[in-house]
């Protein structure tokens, strides 16, 4: 009888011995806050730093298990907005635009501290400055985005109007509308069609916005409320964001190789794209944003009629408070 009373006593030790340590590992193990985050483009190397943030388990040391969602840049906008999403990756014009309608959307850092916007043409054509477009043909996938803006904001920087150029809405088709002779040049990203067409072996000249101009690009927004509410997770989430940003700068080919767990069927011929975006994202402290390029931005869109009138508060746009938080 006795035995058999051990024996159970000896069960009940186990299976308590079991429990406290499920528990503390649980306790040792805190849950990860789950983020969906609105990219705005498809899987592509660009997006390097933030597969590094997650193969490196940066995010997961901050406290995030994140998942990528591809979506439209305007859906990040309005998810966050609307405090339905924490975080989105959303270019600057974007911001200004969300904030005129009263959206409390914040910019808490500038991944792309230069304008990734470019004007870009055959050699033959010899299209080698702004000025050089007056009266030839120039193709945009829209009016709208930051192609759009980024052109608006070279025109603008060189004392250029909209109809000095004969500008075309050609879709998403730059590179075969240049190729084809539809249009005589085409505006598109540095990190694309620039490398498309050298793939192809064509010679092409190119024009940067951001050597006329410094505007607001691609960076992390959150809300205000997040903000009010919880800023640690903000400011957490901006320093792995940070790390992943530092160590693709740092180490580049192990960031493209980290990107193949991310992109489906990348080939090691693109990592020229990774190459291209490295110097847009370079600065002496990464994050950063300055007022005078959200001034810069907003001009242009007053000018181009997207925006009614100026800000109220334009330094309420944006905010440098995390990423300082973030230095080591």
């Amino acid at each position: 009888m006795r035995r058999k009373y051990f024996r159970v006593f000896m069960l009940l030790l186990a299976a308590t011995a079991v429990l406290v340590a499920c528990t503390a590992k649980e306790m040792a193990e805190p849950q990860l806050m789950s983020i969906s985050l609105p990219m705005g483009f498809v899987a592509d190397p660009q997006y390097a730093p933030f597969y590094v943030a997650v193969g490196k388990g940066y995010f997961a040391e901050a406290g995030f298990e994140v998942a990528f969602d591809y979506s439209f840049e305007t859906d990040g906008v309005a998810l966050v907005g609307a405090n339905e999403r924490q975080f989105a990756i959303v270019s600057g014009e974007q911001v200004l635009l969300a904030r005129a309608q009263d959206i409390p959307v914040v910019y808490v850092l500038e991944w792309f501290q230069k304008f990734p916007i470019a004007v870009v043409s055959k050699a033959e054509a010899d299209i080698l400055s702004p000025e050089d477009l007056s009266g030839r043909s120039v193709g945009l996938p829209g009016f709208f985005g930051a192609t759009y803006v980024g052109y608006l904001g070279l025109l603008s920087a060189n004392d250029m109007l909209p109809g000095d150029v004969n500008a075309d809405d050609i879709g998403f088709n730059q590179v075969e509308s240049l190729l084809s002779g539809q249009t005589e040049a085409v505006v598109g990203y540095i990190n694309n069609e620039p490398i498309q067409l050298v793939g192809r072996g064509v010679e092409i000249n190119v024009i940067l916005v951001s050597d006329y101009i410094d505007m607001v690009a691609n960076g992390i927004i959150t809300n205000e409320t997040m903000i009010a509410e919880n800023p640690q997770v903000v400011e957490r989430f901006v320093g792995a964001v940070l790390r992943g940003l530092a160590d693709t700068l740092a180490n580049p080919d192990e960031a493209f190789e980290i990107s193949k767990n991310f992109v489906e069927g990348l080939e090691d011929g693109r990592k020229p794209v990774l190459e291209a975006s490295l110097p847009l994202w370079e600065a002496e402290v990464l994050g950063l944003s300055k007022l005078d390029s959200w001034k810069n931005s907003q001009e242009v869109l007053l000018q181009a009629g997207l925006l009614d009138a100026p800000l109220a508060d334009l330094p309420a746009v944006f905010s440098n408070e995390f990423v300082f938080a973030a230095q080591p």
